[in-house]
């Protein structure tokens, strides 16, 4: 097993503390359950759909037994939910982004949605950021929840430079197993760069969860009124009132 691999699978093993390892078939496409917004009859360029990313213990049923469509339209009655299993299988083959965005989000395009948000949950959150970066210019806004930010040892060196700012990346390298979380904070440091960018990006996570340390040292690059620290532990009885918070914290003119 890769290093790489190896660091994402312990670091994430206690996130799912009374379930399973969310698995998946990567050789497959992307499971996906269309929640339509009640009562709505708008045409597609007159609303939104929102994209749900499980974490690593969650998959397509999981999202469905936690409510998550229905969390969203609680707050955003207008919006199409689009609940995917975009699980560890699709990552750990490198195709994450890639499939997310040829199976999921071009067909949302094609379909004319005035706008497209994606939700991600942990390893989900990581999914939503390497699908920005790698089809930069697509979403319309992201909701990151207890997003999962990479190993320690890079977090570490980050620190030591000073902090985001600070840090200074190297040249640019093709991203790879070996690379893609150096190439992952490269990105996250040019947000300073792309104001727009940020003003898009929602965030929340728990004052006691084990990603605490990593997610602060992103969370800077934000507006300091898009981000949400709550009680709790990288559970969804973070991620349920988070999800609500964020909702409902993004202005109505920005959806």
């Amino acid at each position: 097993m890769p290093r790489w691999l190896r660091n994402i699978l312990l670091l994430l093993a206690p996130v799912a503390l009374a379930a399973c390892s969310a698995r998946g078939d990567a050789t497959r496409p992307v499971p996906t359950t269309w929640v339509e917004a009640s009562g709505q009859v708008l045409p597609a360029h007159e609303r939104r759909v929102v994209v749900m990313l499980p974490g690593r213990g969650d998959d397509l049923a999981g999202l469905q037994r936690r409510g998550a469509a229905q969390i969203i339209q609680s707050e955003w009655p207008d919006a199409d939910v689009i609940l995917t299993g975009l699980t560890l299988p699709y990552y750990t083959s490198g195709v994450a982004a890639r499939r997310l965005h040829d199976e999921v989000i071009a067909p949302l395009k094609l379909q004319g949605y005035r706008q497209v948000w994606v939700a991600g949950i942990s390893l989900g959150g990581l999914g939503a950021l390497l699908y920005d970066q790698a089809y930069p210019g697509q979403l319309d806004g992201m909701l990151l929840l207890s997003p999962y930010l990479g190993d320690h040892a890079i977090q570490q060196e980050i620190r030591a430079a000073g902090g985001l700012s600070a840090w200074n990346p190297g040249p640019v390298q093709p991203m790879g197993p070996r690379t893609f979380q150096r190439e992952l904070w490269r990105h996250l440091k040019q947000w300073a760069r792309v104001p727009a960018r940020t003003q898009t990006v929602w965030l929340a996570y728990g004052a006691n969860e084990r990603f605490r340390g990593g997610i602060e040292l992103m969370s800077p690059q934000l507006p300091a009124d898009h981000v949400r620290m709550l009680p709790g532990h990288h559970n969804w009885a973070l991620w349920n009132p988070a999800l609500h918070q964020l909702l409902r914290a993004v202005p109505p003119d920005s959806h």
